[in-house]
């Protein structure tokens, strides 16, 4: 199936091919000698190809130099269709009529309507004299007369303007038709000035840009083709007229003795009329100067056609060696921009190796050096690209306009992507967050094991009242919420968290005895760190002017049926958070039971 597609586009392609140049076509009247070439499928009166092809490539001169060598060749293409025009009427004057019965119906039509015409303008010329001498008397029949006869040379006349065009119209008067063609010239010829003014198209992309020197340099490339073709037409052209011309020198030499015999002859009936030949033999001889007189003519007009054709083939050889010249220029400066994108696009990997270098050292002592390669390395590619799209495409049209509407279209489509990335910076900032930092985001607690671009990842802990053990789960978050949410950091400043410590006191235990102990306890244990805190808290908020927060440890008691639960809050360090809760709860066992090598005493055994 594709394969006949091909053919059949092919055969197409074969069929609608560029025709031969009208040159090689043209047609030509009898020559002398008894010669004509053949004749062509469609006959022309008069060839005016030149002057369509010169009219054809005014539009594609752009530049000054350009329009001047277009002008110029329409001028010479348009004085030598008014030669060929002249040619074509001395022809048709010469060439005799073709002898068919309707042909001949018609040319008699014509020569009664012409004897008519002439014979009513003799009559109305007489009249009009008899009108000028005549008296009272008789003035106004002769008025009568005289408008009957201008009303009958009217009419006379329609009926050989008719006649003329019915002869004309079967083939039979080729001046007329001749003549008609020539006036439609010269009204196609005041007009063509303005309305053919040279109108450049607009390019596809910007001349500035790789693609735009592309197409230029195609665009030249098939002007320069168009102005081959139209010299290559110009110079078959003039070598059909030399051939022509060489023709009809050489019958014209070959009638040399005829036409010194005919000068001869009418300088002897100038002198010596009375003993020179007759009056037809004068008529003869008149007819015979008239046609040597044509025949030079001729010769003359044909030669200057032939000079035309040569300087229009010169001038489309100008031509096409100033468009070269631009096709020249138009690549150097394509491969200037193609050296500049091969030049970005070394840049930017040479760029890529030195980020990576640069922040090679700087990876092992900060964990946010990786990603701020990352986002540099991002920033220059973008940069770069951006760069050679530019010089590649050019500069859009408008292009305030057309980034406003794309900035805000992408504003709309990506806006959790761009409060994500926004919200990057916030989390790298200050006051943000660090891998390995506790947190709590949106209700998940736990440690921060990836902070990326546009996401932050946290492995999940159980909740601060238990153990806090990971739960083996990775929670992702989009960073927008450092902007449009909030966060819970527990690995800030010292890294202080509180902590809580439950216990149960049975029923029908002094309670009293067992409060007093843990909460000394916890005091002793966690004095250092309270301490600690307490100054680190009182340095972070000075500068807010906010009351100091003690970190004192408390002791909440809560009854209930099975006995006397106490809550006990403290400070500690969040890494440090498990080492400190096993240590208070190996002391609060040893408070209320006894050291582990006492445990089967009778006090400890009563104590527990």
């Amino acid at each position: 199936m594709l394969l006949s597609l091909a053919a059949l586009a092919a055969a197409g392609w074969f069929w609608t091919r560029e025709p031969l140049a009208p040159a090689t076509q043209e047609t030509t009247a009898s020559k002398p000698g008894g010669l004509r070439r053949q004749a062509p499928r469609r006959e022309r009166l008069v060839d005016q190809t030149p002057l369509l092809t010169a009219r054809s490539l005014l539009p594609l001169a752009l530049t000054g130099e350009e329009q001047q060598l277009a002008r110029q060749a329409e001028r010479l293409a348009n004085h030598e269709v008014d030669l060929a025009f002249a040619d074509a009427l001395r022809r048709a004057a010469l060439a005799p009529a073709q002898a068919s019965p309707e042909l001949k119906a018609l040319a008699d039509t014509k020569l009664k309507a012409e004897t008519q015409v002439e014979a009513d303008r003799q009559v109305l010329q007489r009249l009009t004299q008899q009108l000028a001498g005549a008296g009272l008397a008789t003035r106004g029949a002769l008025q009568d007369q005289l408008e009957v006869a201008k009303a009958q040379l009217e009419l006379d006349g329609d009926e050989l303007d008719a006649a003329a065009e019915d002869l004309a119209r079967a083939g039979g008067d080729s001046q007329a038709r001749i003549r008609r063609l020539k006036e439609a010239h010269e009204a196609a010829d005041r007009e063509s000035s303005r309305l053919l003014a040279a109108t450049p198209a607009t390019p596809a992309f910007q001349v500035g840009s790789l693609a735009g020197r592309i197409g230029e340099g195609l665009a030249l490339r098939a002007k320069g083709a168009r102005l081959e073709t139209a010299r290559q037409e110009a110079l078959a052209k003039a070598q059909l007229l030399t051939q022509r011309h060489e023709i009809l020198s050489q019958a014209s030499k070959k009638d040399q003795e005829d036409r010194e015999a005919a000068k001869y002859w009418a300088k002897n009936l100038v002198r010596e009329s009375s003993q020179g030949p007759g009056r037809d033999q004068a008529q003869q001889a008149v007819s015979y100067l008239k046609q040597y007189s044509e025949d030079q003519r001729r010769l003359a007009d044909m030669g200057r056609r032939i000079q035309d054709q040569k300087a229009l083939a010169e001038v489309y050889g100008t031509w096409k060696s100033v468009v070269d010249g631009y096709g020249l220029t138009s690549l150097h400066h394509a491969l200037a921009r193609l050296l500049w994108i091969l030049g970005l696009a070394l840049a930017a990997f040479l760029m890529g190796m030195l980020v990576d270098h640069l922040f090679h050292r700087a990876a092992g002592e900060k964990k946010s050096a990786g990603t701020l390669r990352v986002v540099v390395k991002l920033v220059l590619q973008v940069l770069c690209g951006l760069a050679i799209l530019f010089i590649l495409f050019g500069l859009p049209a408008q292009t305030t306009t057309v980034l406003g509407l794309a900035g805000a279209g992408l504003t709309v489509a990506m806006k959790d992507f761009i409060v994500a990335f926004f919200g990057w910076f916030i989390l790298m900032g200050r006051n943000g967050i660090r891998v390995g930092d506790w947190v709590e985001i949106r209700g998940v607690g736990g440690e921060v094991v990836e902070i990326g671009l546009l996401r932050t990842v946290v492995m999940e802990t159980g909740s601060w009242a238990d153990a806090g053990h990971p739960t083996g789960r990775r929670v992702a978050f989009v960073n927008n919420f450092a902007i449009e949410g909030h966060f819970f950091n527990f690995s800030t400043s010292g890294q202080w968290m509180w902590d809580e410590l439950i216990l149960l006191i049975p029923t029908g235990q002094d309670p009293y005895p067992v409060i007093d102990g843990i909460q000394k306890l916890v005091e002793r244990e966690t004095e250092a760190n309270a301490h600690l805190a307490e100054q680190e808290w009182q340095g972070a908020t000075a500068r807010y002017h906010v009351k100091s927060f003690s970190a004192a440890p408390g002791l909440n008691i809560v009854p209930s049926n099975n006995g006397i639960e106490i809550r006990v809050r403290y400070i500690t360090r969040a890494f440090e958070r498990h080492e400190t809760r096993l240590r208070l709860n190996q002391a609060v066992v040893e408070l209320m039971h006894g050291p582990r090598g006492d445990a089967g005493s009778p006090g400890g055994k009563g104590e527990a």
